[in-house]
């Protein structure tokens, strides 16, 4: 189903060329939603914009463009305000008959695209032998909700976990366990993951400020890239304890991901240096190989190198990157590459993708984004770490926010004198906990610090993940109350929209399309989360001011339709964010 935005701007772009001939074909509408309902549905400034090109004054151009639109099978006639606005209301007859287009759809009328791209996706990407902790809670929810939009637009998403598996960590930290605890390196799960990431401060420490240790890690790197037995085999172990750790936390968020970590690339990284020099790019600076930037200067001014091959002939960061992005324009022939980290990487990627760009590994017909994020910040406004100053654990994040949710919903229950099973109660607190967290990341623009807060996310009023799930709730306790199965109220029941707070209702239901559009190309998971928010807003309005079960026929049947379709919106909006509905909390 064509979106009443792009039914507009087709209406629009014909007034203008009836209006103003074949030149203004293709102009900007400039349509947008108006700002405040006393102004009607949607908005264009396109008069203002164009004023200086017809050399007319915006309001003259206005009442012209007017008189050529053709909108009255579903708009009100438009009206032309202030210096030269262009408003819109849509008509509830047209309201009424999209609301029964789309009550027999899953999707909600909500079309898949037209040109289906291949995308990889980039995030989470932990790392080998430390635990996941609330740095990587942005990248994976982040991640995950562009991935679902997405798929869900009909795209074919590449899901990968850019894993730190491989460098010169692992010849540090199996260089100490040889000394320290050797059954590690040749028994599975001998030590926890949180005792091997102590080991492994230790082995850093030590690296540090040890000489001899540090070149005994080195030649454990040397050892693990020529495919020594028992090297790889220790390391085979660390990584395979780690990912297990990591699905733990991949289970409880409903993360799905596939790894491909940087040993996986690998192979790949004498091409990249040898291609590189082939087309005139690598330059030797202090007996490393390099790319000098186009753009980039260091403290001194000069041109900036991009290392791509060490002194000492191993390979970096930019090096793995580099590969990977030609592995994915190349093997897995990937359209668009989104890379989801936070906002310190920025120049990195910049950097890459110049690079990539210049070799020609990056065409005409790829796209590279790099979808950066801020800080998560304790209340203090500083970076969010425990007590001892250390980060926190994602685990432990997770947990407090299940058990802080379980704490409220009993209290809530014994205030209410409501008798619930234990398998209700966990159920409850898990999904809210989990949702909260999710939520409370989703809605901030995601190139903002926020202020991590349980009681703000845990609250149930305000936009946060409860609020959201109460509304849903609301619909299924009206179903439980007057036995209805609202499956059966049949997909051509009658809609009759007459109440101020229907209509708003409405209009905002079918703009569900809008929101995911916004998301697809601005990848802001907070445009369709404030639209779930005002969603529910909406809702709560309506039920509070529109009888439902007690309302006499047609106006009844109209309003459980009503408030089903807003279930299913809120539903299907809040499963793109990764979370989903409860029928009772």
């Amino acid at each position: 189903m064509t979106s009443t935005l792009e039914q507009l701007k087709t209406r629009f772009d014909k007034a203008l060329v009836a209006a103003f001939g074949e030149e203004l074909a293709g102009a900007d509408p400039m349509l947008v939603p108006a700002s405040n309902p006393k102004f009607g549905d949607y908005q264009s400034n396109a008069a203002m914009s164009l004023a200086k090109r017809l050399k007319q004054k915006p309001r003259a151009i206005a009442e012209q463009i007017v008189q050529s639109l053709d909108v009255a099978d579903f708009c009100m006639p438009p009206e032309v305000a202030g210096p030269g606005f262009i408003n819109f209301t849509l008509l509830p007859t047209y309201l009424e008959k999209l609301l029964a287009a789309i009550q027999g759809d899953d999707r909600l009328g909500i079309e898949p695209t037209k040109n289906p791209e291949r995308i990889a996706i980039d995030f989470s990407g932990p790392n080998i032998a430390k635990e996941m902790h609330v740095g990587h809670l942005r990248s994976t929810i982040i991640g995950d909700c562009i991935a679902r939009i997405l798929e869900f637009r009909g795209h074919d998403v590449l899901r990968l976990n850019h894993v730190g598996d491989w460098g010169t960590q692992f010849g540090m930290l199996i260089a100490y366990l040889r000394e320290a605890y050797p059954e590690a390196l040749t028994t599975a799960d001998a030590l926890d993951l949180g005792d091997l990431v102590q080991f492994y401060k230790k082995a850093k420490k030590r690296f540090d400020e040890d000489g001899d240790f540090k070149e005994r890690s080195r030649q454990e790197v040397v050892q693990l890239q020529a495919g020594a037995e028992d090297s790889r085999r220790a390391w085979q172990l660390l990584c395979e304890q780690s990912r297990r750790e990591f699905q733990v936390i991949y289970y409880l968020l409903d993360i799905e991901i596939t790894e491909r970590g940087e040993s996986f690339y690998n192979p790949f990284l004498p091409a990249v240096v040898e291609d590189l020099a082939k087309l005139g790019l690598l330059e030797e600076d202090g007996g490393a190989g390099c790319v000098f930037l186009e753009g980039f200067t260091n403290k001194a001014g000069e041109p900036q190198p991009l290392i791509v091959q060490k002194s000492n002939g191993g390979y970096n960061y930019a090096t793995t990157d580099l590969a990977a992005l030609r592995y994915r324009i190349g093997s897995e022939e990937a359209q668009r590459i989104i890379y989801i980290t936070d906002i310190g990487q920025s120049s990195h990627f910049a950097q890459v993708f110049q690079v990539a760009r210049r070799a020609g590994w990056i065409t005409e017909d790829v796209d590279t984004i790099h979808v950066p994020f801020g800080l998560v910040l304790g209340s203090g406004g500083t970076k969010l770490k425990t007590r001892e100053g250390d980060t926190v654990r994602l685990r432990d994040l997770l947990d407090e926010a299940i058990a802080r949710a379980r704490s409220d919903l009993e209290a809530r229950l014994e205030e209410e004198k409501r008798q619930e099973t234990e398998e209700f109660i966990a159920n409850v607190a898990k999904r809210v906990g989990l949702s909260a967290v999710k939520y409370a990341d989703l809605s901030q623009n995601r190139t903002s610090n926020y202020v991590f807060s349980y009681d703000k996310m845990l609250a149930l009023q305000g936009n946060t993940a409860p609020y959201m799930l109460y509304a849903y709730v609301r619909v299924q306790g009206i179903s439980r109350k007057g036995e209805i199965d609202f499956d059966k109220l049949g997909a051509d029941a009658t809609i009759v929209l007459k109440e101020e707070t229907e209509v708003a209702l409405a209009k905002h239901i079918l703009q569900l399309s809008d929101a995911i559009a916004a998301v697809e190309e601005e990848l802001l998971p907070n445009r369709l989360c404030q639209y779930l928010f005002e969603l529910s807003q909406k809702f709560n309005q309506f039920y509070d001011r529109c009888p439902v079960l007690q309302a006499e026929e047609p106006e009844r049947t109209s309003r459980l339709v009503l408030c089903h379709l807003a279930a299913r919106t809120l539903k299907l909006g809040l499963s793109l964010l990764g979370i989903s509905v409860l029928e009772r909390m």
